[in-house]
């Protein structure tokens, strides 16, 4: 039998941030967000999936220095918000394009241990929607614009992945 080695394929960097992407899937409050459209017909799920392996190749062809597991728990969980945002645009938080990275960091703070990268990776996702609030780490700058990559291309295309 064929012994696959994935350090021939990888670097430890990448074998981090696959762990890291792994362990945050299996996870079933996670999974919950499979339950939510995000845009058109992706899941908040896909989404947030989509957004993190963009963020990471980014991170790769710009040959950035980067934390690969803050920037996969960062990117996994930038829309851990747990509800359909499509029926409930205004929640107790605000309206939801301005209030939702609150929202995420909060229940992402309460359900998993964050570290401050992490927890500004969330909260500054939506820059410049939210003006005060501007990306400061690489990480966050990756996971912000490939937000926005992500999003524009679920909401004008049909199959978009």
């Amino acid at each position: 039998m064929t012994e696959i080695k994935i350090s021939s394929h990888f670097d430890e960097k990448d074998i981090l941030f696959i762990n890291t992407v792994k362990g945050l899937l299996c996870d079933s409050r996670v999974k919950k967000m499979k339950s939510f459209t995000q845009h058109g017909n992706i899941s908040t799920y896909d989404h947030c999936l989509m957004v993190c392996l963009y963020a990471y190749m980014y991170a790769k062809r710009l040959k950035l220095k980067i934390d690969p597991k803050a920037l996969a728990r960062g990117a996994m969980l930038h829309d851990f918000f747990l509800y359909d945002w499509h029926k409930q645009a205004f929640t107790p938080d605000g309206l939801h394009g301005f209030s939702h990275p609150v929202t995420a960091e909060r229940n992402a703070r309460n359900t998993f241990w964050l570290s401050k990268k992490e927890r500004g990776i969330i909260i500054n996702h939506m820059w410049p929607l939210t003006l005060t609030r501007i990306p400061t780490s690489t990480e966050a700058w990756l996971v912000c614009i490939a937000d926005k990559y992500c999003s524009a291309k679920e909401a004008l295309m049909k199959k978009p992945y």
